[in-house]
């Protein structure tokens, strides 16, 4: 009788993930279809009825991604914008939160529960505060940080440095919680061979630290790439400096009747995170458990 109710509560899940997964994908594939579909029949019919008169065309991703005449699209620049501002802004806390994690959880020092403590209380301050003491920083030419009144490329180094300092109190507590979950019998096993830490870093700690270090990449990639805020606050918003979903927001603005282009230009800029998200999606389900099982 067990066996029974187990394998039809086995099956009702599975039912029930299966029409979730239906649900959520759905709006998906009609963004989708639509980027495809002609202007005229875009704006008159509903998605759904490509399945009955299937016409399809390439003309949207032209306009999008060129401009095709009207001026409206020319994503490919925003395009390179966002890939020269995501991949730093992922690497850069990557890295500096990797060594500040192996401090907190292997080096003995005064002070590191309450620096702990701190970093992960710093996770609830809200991004939009701490947007004006940051851009105070930069109107005064703040130490290394570039000047408000530089333009151009100079301007990506703002966008750099701000989506680092947001994502390093998560970034810490992250891969902190995962390096203080190693087996203590193997790093002091590896001290007493004499290695420094430097040696445990690359040759120990990195390679079992993977998991949660791409769990974290992807997490601040799709952050990064999707965010509007920053990039709107402090990249200018010109085609030199500015991320899609800058481009984004404008070409819906001043064309929001323009549903051909704006399919085709929301799917071009999801597609992307698509592709980081299932490529790295067995390291991301693997570090969702960091820290949660020790051994």
């Amino acid at each position: 009788m067990n066996g029974v109710r187990e394998r039809l509560a086995s099956r009702a899940f599975t039912s029930i993930a299966v029409v979730i997964a239906v649900l959520w994908t759905t709006p998906t594939l009609g963004l989708l279809l639509s980027s495809f579909r002609p202007e005229k029949e875009i704006k008159t019919t509903g998605w759904w009825t490509v399945f009955r008169a299937p016409r399809f065309t390439l003309d949207n991703y032209g306009e999008v991604l060129s401009g095709g005449g009207h001026g409206a699209g020319r994503l490919a620049e925003y395009f390179v914008n966002s890939v020269v501002i995501t991949v730093p802004s992922v690497l850069f806390p990557l890295v500096l939160a990797f060594f500040a994690a192996y401090a907190l959880a292997w080096i003995d020092f005064r002070g590191r529960d309450a620096l702990v403590v701190g970093i992960f209380a710093l996770q609830v301050v809200p991004l939009q505060m701490a947007l004006v003491p940051l851009l105070k920083l930069f109107s005064q030419g703040w130490l290394f940080l570039p000047a408000w009144h530089l333009t151009g490329p100079a301007r990506f180094g703002q966008v750099w440095f701000a989506h680092t300092v947001f994502a390093l109190p998560f970034a810490v507590f992250l891969l902190h919680n995962f390096l203080a979950a190693l087996p203590r019998d193997l790093i002091e096993a590896a001290r007493v061979d004499g290695a420094s830490h430097g040696t445990l870093l690359l040759r120990i700690v990195l390679p079992l630290a993977r998991p949660a270090c791409v769990t974290f990449a992807t997490i601040q990639f799709l952050w990064v790439w999707n965010d509007l805020l920053v990039a709107l606050t402090l990249s200018g918003g010109t085609a030199e400096t500015a991320p899609m979903t800058v481009r984004l927001a404008s070409l819906a603005g001043t064309y929001g009747n323009e549903w051909q282009r704006l399919t085709a230009g929301a799917f071009v800029a999801a597609l992307v995170p698509l592709l980081v998200f299932f490529s790295l999606q067995r390291h991301f389900a693997r570090g969702l458990l960091t820290g949660s099982v020790k051994g």
